[in-house]
């Protein structure tokens, strides 16, 4: 399982989902451009130190992107407000590849018709969307608990 995050723009919720990557055991990658630098503050403090702990691949473009796909496999599982499928009808798979559109723009029609599977997270009527970070923590959620019948040793309880 691997979340894609498609030209993030916001460095709080970038951080926030990365976080949450290293903190369930998931590989995260970053289609650039960013709107901000990795480096940026905001990006850092949500992360904290989590960001040591988890793997991070950087793709230049989306067609870079594309060719790693084609190369490791995996379906690819666009999440979007547009879709029709609930993300809790879907049955997820080990190797899904998650991807989330930017804050401010979603993903362009090319990255669309590119995915296998399209799904929402439907919402209250005459709300917009959900906040990413949310949207990540959810349908990430629902896909390892269907994938995952206990997590691995590696990966803890989170409970103190």
């Amino acid at each position: 399982m691997r979340v894609v995050l498609f030209q993030p723009d916001i460095p709080q919720n970038t951080g926030t989902i990365l976080r949450l990557c290293a903190c369930l055991g998931v590989e995260a990658h970053i289609i650039e451009p960013a709107g901000f630098p990795i480096s940026d503050r905001h990006f850092r403090r949500a992360g904290m130190d989590y960001l040591d702990q988890v793997t991070i691949v950087r793709h230049d473009s989306w067609a870079a992107f594309e060719a790693w796909r084609a190369r490791s496999g995996g379906r690819l599982v666009l999440f979007s407000t547009k879709a029709a499928t609930p993300y809790l009808d879907h049955i997820y798979r080990d190797d899904d590849i998650l991807l989330f559109g930017r804050e401010s723009a979603g993903v362009p029609d090319d990255v669309v018709n590119a995915a296998d599977e399209r799904l929402v997270i439907p919402i209250a009527s005459g709300m917009r969307s959900l906040n990413v970070a949310m949207t990540v923590a959810m349908a990430l959620g629902e896909a390892l608990r269907q994938t995952r019948s206990v997590f691995s040793s590696e990966v803890g309880t989170g409970s103190r």
